[in-house]
């Protein structure tokens, strides 16, 4: 049986697979040359102007906050991709090969995103989308000090279960904001 959830994350992820594609086809997989850490530092700047406009009130850039959390989402995915490609592989890619690579991260995405559901009986839906924010800082600072550390871990996850979490709290964000969903700034 299909949740509401399901079908709301499938309906974000449509639109930011949408937005990748038409990159991929005006830029090609230039995103490719990029490291790890690189991607993460791309990600905490959305991030950081998110919390920014949130605390601000106003902005200058006309680039809204929903088109930031859509960024997030598309290098969190970019970033689980070239963590399974392996070091030799060419930095162009097949157009078909990579619009499944992201829809594989997008479903083991949402997957994890419906076993925490789950357990977590979608408390997500009663937080505010500035803490939200705060918590995709939190964990761009846990996965930039994983890599740091050359991705050894004692007993956390690794960087992979964070830019998943990214992932899902941005799509929270952006449901919240989408479907009418109370929510502040």
């Amino acid at each position: 049986m299909i949740t509401q959830t399901e079908n709301e994350y499938r309906h974000v992820i449509g639109i930011c697979k949408e937005l990748f594609v038409k990159k991929t086809r005006d830029y090609g997989t230039s995103w490719r040359i990029l490291r790890l850490p690189s991607i993460t530092d791309q990600i905490f700047i959305k991030a950081q102007r998110i919390r920014s406009i949130q605390e601000k009130g106003t902005q200058k850039v006309g680039d809204n906050i929903a088109s930031e959390f859509v960024g997030i989402i598309n290098y969190c995915i970019m970033a689980l991709i070239q963590m399974e490609l392996p070091a030799n592989a060419p930095l162009d890619l097949p157009y078909e090969e990579l619009v499944e690579m992201y829809e594989k991260q997008a479903e083991k995405t949402l997957q994890l995103l419906l076993n925490k559901n789950h357990d977590y009986g979608e408390a997500w839906r009663e937080m505010r989308i500035s803490s939200m924010t705060d918590i995709i800082l939190m964990k761009l600072l846990r996965t930039k000090q994983i890599e740091d550390n050359q991705g050894k871990t004692l007993v956390s996850e690794g960087v992979d279960a964070n830019y998943q979490d990214m992932i899902n709290y941005a799509v929270f964000c952006l449901i919240k904001m989408s479907f009418g969903q109370k929510t502040d700034s």
